[in-house]
């Protein structure tokens, strides 16, 4: 499962824990504007906005989990099972792949309005990439500075919800998940007042008590309120180092660790990668469950006219830094 958060400071940053219990060789993929995407339904487009975000290092497609693109817009995709449904190829729609989709949006738009105006006339075709990688069930959070949404292709059709709290777990749908909030009113980053009785003398024997009852199991819907409650009572600065700290601070407090989530055959569900992007610079941040140090990668250092995507292999090794 996976937990995708946009949050601004000065500048917009968008990003996610990527949770699963195995790595398709993620790599860090920079798509230039003159890559032709080729889509198995919709029309090519052979100039479109540079994008960089992480993809699967199975494929020469770029098989985007997240990214964001040059004007700032970004889109991550997160696991969405028995809830997700795909149609068949509809006539007069456009019919865009789920893996086609990331793509396809941010080659063209620059604003979640923008975004909007093509989901109108959207279908998701339920066509695989290839035999050996099948469709994954998946929601999204699409996000620029102004505003967040969330897509969700499921047996009733194409549903579009706002975003007022800027995250996204997993299930179940994202409007049940917003109604879920309703039962956590009562938490706050204060100490709160006591009504439990006033026949009763309490003690405020820890700081923190403003948050009793906040879930930290690490099922989705106790993600979803654990980090919008973490988002939405957040403070940080405005400087870059800050704001990437605050942003990894956030995704660290939902972050999965080996062993706590077995799925059987010794095999467990953990953060393979946390990331943050600058959408306004450009600048995409991650680090991974082996190595806890910061890695940047900058689009704007790159050839943004070629037509070659350019990939950086995480670095997961850990980096150590001694002070002696």
């Amino acid at each position: 499962m996976c937990t995708a958060l946009t949050y601004v400071t000065k500048d917009h940053y968008f990003g996610r824990n990527f949770d699963y219990d195995v790595s398709y060789k993620e790599v860090v993929t920079i798509t230039p504007r003159n890559y032709p995407f080729k889509f198995r339904k919709v029309s090519e487009i052979d100039h479109h906005y540079a994008m960089i975000g992480i993809a699967a290092g199975v494929a020469e497609y770029p098989l985007y989990y997240d990214a964001v693109n040059e004007k700032g817009l970004g889109i991550a995709g997160l696991n969405f099972p028995e809830n997700a449904v795909y149609n068949e190829f509809q006539e007069g729609k456009e019919n865009v792949t789920p893996f086609e989709f990331i793509p396809w949006l941010l080659g063209q738009c620059a604003t979640v309005e923008e975004v909007k105006g093509l989901l109108a006339n959207v279908n998701l075709v339920r066509i695989n990439f290839s035999e050996d990688l099948p469709l994954s069930p998946l929601h999204w959070m699409i996000a620029d500075k102004k505003s967040a949404i969330v897509v969700e292709s499921m047996s009733d059709g194409l549903h579009i919800h706002e975003n007022p709290v800027g995250v996204l777990t997993n299930n179940p749908p994202f409007d049940y998940q917003l109604f879920n909030l309703n039962n956590y009113r009562v938490l706050s980053s204060k100490t709160p007042e006591t009504h439990f009785s006033d026949k009763l003398d309490f003690d405020e024997y820890s700081r923190g008590m403003g948050g009793l009852g906040l879930p930290g199991d690490l099922s989705s819907m106790s993600r979803f309120v654990k980090v919008a409650f973490t988002r939405l009572n957040s403070v940080s600065g405005e400087s870059e180092s800050e704001s990437i700290s605050q942003f990894f601070h956030i995704l660290g407090s939902v972050e999965q660790q080996k062993g706590l989530c077995d799925i059987g055959n010794e095999r467990y569900e953990y953060t393979i990668y946390s990331s943050c992007c600058n959408t306004d610079k450009g600048i995409y941040y991650y680090r991974t469950y082996e190595n806890s140090q910061i890695v940047a990668v900058d689009m704007n250092k790159e050839d943004l006219e070629g037509n070659v995507p350019i990939s950086y292999p995480l670095i997961e090794d850990q980096q150590v830094l001694f002070s002696n």
